[in-house]
């Protein structure tokens, strides 16, 4: 789908009259969602769950079929591990959505309560946004995670798949709508667009899709947030870093250093930057390099870690390279400062950690990194939703704006104001007849 949808060449065209009809039906169900009551919805992700749990043998077999169209067509590696669905992997997605359901209902939260005046009270409420339109490459898994959160939050669901995960998609999708019917739900909260004009079409769905969600690569990041009006939650950049400060121990340094890079490389959260203090460097890479070559990473490094013992040499656009892959950059820094300007200069805001014992060093870097992510002596792969508690994830967001990092359920709702009167107009306070008390009520 990337190749196709980001091409140069692409216009994105006026959606055509059978798609806004589904985008219409979506919201219609999604506007009776929003008014359903937390058991109900509740009840809908966990038999979401039994549904994908008795459909699991049939979802296995259409992910083989696209592992095995993959394979043929020569689908980069980066994307097959994304769209691999094993069966572990596949019972923990479902478990993932069971955790959904047992979450505590994000919808119809008091933030605010105020007395504005005798008999005129003002209340915040927590709201679903609407209707979320999600265009994703491979990652079947996240069909499972964005439409569990989007149910449990009150929210109807556009789902776009690349085409190199057609088939696990129309078996995902079709076992959670399974799963929805004869309840409390309207199945038709979820819909599955399946060709290429359909993703350009959703772009065009403002006044129809209130968010759209895209997990994939850059390039199918940046040209969704160029070419639509709707708001985008997500990253296009997963350029994270691991510093070795000269405090470091440096066994726990090179245990978190391998995790970050090797544990799934393939992953937004994995390391592509390996930083490590000048004082610490010569000690450091003497155990790193073999440890590395035995996890079959590829290092590249500044002039700095060449000299160190890092047989290749970084290339020019290196530090701004989200390999995806067991390939990764090693850099020589002066100090901790030189470090923080090379975060500042290549890093892509989502998640950077430092490895050290000293106390201000940690509290220097916890500080100074403006990143969704930043992380003291542990891996950078734990930069995840369900890792965080949060059941799933619909993806992670670097922007500055809230939601940051990883989104869950908080990420998927927004609010509204609501005033209660008792026949009270603006002009007795404008002229003194009245004052505002503005007294807090209890949440």
């Amino acid at each position: 789908m990337s190749q196709t949808l980001t091409s140069p060449a692409s216009v994105v065209p006026e959606p055509d009259p059978q798609l806004l009809q589904r985008a219409a039906a979506v919201r219609r169900a999604a506007m009776a969602l929003g008014q359903a009551s937390d058991a109900e919805r509740r009840g809908a992700v966990a038999a979401m769950a039994d549904a994908l749990d008795a459909a699991s043998n049939g979802i296995l077999e259409a992910n083989r079929a696209d592992l095995a169209a993959a394979a043929a067509e020569g689908l980069a590696p980066a994307l097959v591990a994304r769209l691999k669905l094993d069966a572990p992997k596949l019972a923990g997605a479902i478990t993932g959505v069971r955790q959904v359901a047992a979450l505590e209902d994000p919808v119809g939260r008091r933030q605010l309560h105020t007395e504005l005046d005798d008999g005129l009270v003002l209340e915040r409420l927590s709201v679903p946004l609407g209707v979320l339109g999600v265009i994703f490459e491979a990652r079947p898994d996240a069909v499972m995670q964005i439409a569990s959160l989007a149910i449990r939050s009150g929210n109807g669901a556009l789902l776009k798949g690349g085409r190199e995960a057609s088939r696990s998609c129309q078996a995902i999708v079709a076992a959670l709508q399974r799963g929805l019917a004869g309840g409390a739900v309207d199945p038709g909260c979820l819909e599955l667009l399946t060709s290429r004009e359909e993703s350009l079409g959703l772009l065009r769905l403002d006044g129809l899709v209130d968010l759209i969600i895209p997990r994939g690569s850059n390039a199918l990041v940046r040209f969704i947030q160029d070419n639509t009006r709707i708001p985008v939650l997500g990253h296009a950049d997963g350029i994270c870093h691991l510093v070795v400060d000269r405090a470091a121990d440096p066994a726990l340094a090179l245990r978190i250093a391998l995790d970050s890079k090797t544990q799934y490389p393939a992953a937004c959260n994995a390391i592509e930057t390996l930083l490590v203090h000048q004082a610490i460097a010569p000690a450091f890479l003497a155990a790193a390099l073999p440890a590395f070559a035995a996890a079959g990473v590829e290092l590249r490094g500044d002039a700095g870690a060449c000299a160190l013992g890092v047989a290749q040499a970084a290339g020019p656009g290196a530090w701004d390279t989200e390999y995806s892959d067991l390939i990764l950059n090693v850099k020589v820094v002066e100090d901790l400062e030189a470090a923080l300007e090379h975060i500042r200069r290549h890093g892509s805001r989502h998640t950077d950690a430092i490895a050290t014992t000293d106390p201000a060093a940690a509290d220097r870097f916890l500080r100074a990194v403006d990143s969704a992510g930043v992380f003291l002596n542990c891996s950078t792969r734990f930069a995840d939703g369900n890792r965080y508690g949060f059941g799933a994830e619909v993806g992670i967001s670097t922007q500055t704006l809230p939601p940051r990092g990883p989104v869950g359920l908080e990420g998927l709702v927004t609010y509204r104001y609501r005033l209660r009167g008792e026949g009270h107009i603006a002009a007795d306070y404008a002229d003194g007849t009245r004052k505002f008390s503005h007294r807090p009520l209890p949440l």
